[in-house]
């Protein structure tokens, strides 16, 4: 009987090794998936980032990164411990994955209280930076992210290209007559913008608010989809690679 447990038990360790090395490969892959989300965030939507009031869009993008890489570490880690078999190894495993887990749940967190309040944030500080702070001095980066917003989404102004009547820029003599920021063009030439006429300019309706709005929304549901996937495979993990820790105790003990 004694010989019969001792089988079953060298059985029930060699599947759970299987299935834990199969979860281990595709939590390495969604930890490159998140990765990749969060680098992708920073370096191609970045130019966006000078126009939101808060730093939570981009705080979620970096704990991203850092979830992905800290995955990545630990896939490499699990594929070792499953290998030997080693309690020790399989018990700082689960410590990783319990730790990734809590570090994605913030970022979930911050994701959805961003996304609740995101359109409220957009149409207070949106206006005042076009009326505001573009083309102002020490503001380069606000105007060059609200250029490629404007050139990016075919849009102009906030609500629409009348926002621009009242910037501190087209009000300016460094406006030279521009009715509209240049990057209002639908093809931009120097001084391009002193016409503001709807062959010549985006008259886009809901202006560049709604289109922004609407890309920080699908992308902050991205970056959580992919959160959530991750965080399903590693509550998997944690249950796996405590059945498989319980069951090398009770065959070396």
């Amino acid at each position: 009987m004694a010989h019969y447990k001792t089988e079953q038990d060298d059985w029930l360790i060699v599947y759970l090794k299987y299935l834990l090395f199969v979860f281990n490969f595709f939590f390495w892959v969604g930890g490159a998936a998140v990765l990749a989300v969060g680098i992708w965030t920073l370096v191609e939507k970045s130019g966006y980032l000078s126009v939101l009031a808060s730093s939570t869009f981009a705080a979620s993008a970096y704990i991203l990164i850092f979830a992905g890489a800290l995955v990545m570490v630990t896939g490499f880690l699990g594929f070792g411990a499953i290998l030997r078999e080693q309690k020790g190894c399989l018990s700082t495993y689960f410590c990783l994955l319990l730790i990734i887990f809590l570090v994605e749940l913030v970022a979930g967190v911050l994701a959805h209280v961003y996304y609740q309040r995101l359109s409220d944030e957009l149409k207070q500080h949106l206006n005042q930076t076009l009326a505001e702070n573009y083309g102002q001095p020490g503001a380069t980066q606000i105007t060059a992210s609200v250029d490629r917003l404007q050139q990016d989404f075919k849009c102009c102004g906030s609500n629409s290209s009348a926002d621009w009547q009242h910037s501190t820029y087209i009000l300016s003599r460094e406006a030279e007559g521009r009715r509209v920021p240049d990057s209002c063009c639908k093809t931009v030439v120097t001084r391009c913008g002193q016409r503001a006429h709807p062959s010549n300019i985006y008259k886009v309706e809901g202006g560049c608010l709604t289109k922004l709005e609407q890309f920080l929304a699908d992308h902050l549901l991205l970056m959580g989809a992919v959160g959530i996937g991750v965080a399903c495979l590693q509550i998997c993990g944690m249950v796996l690679t405590c059945c498989l820790h319980r069951r090398l105790q009770r065959h070396f003990y």
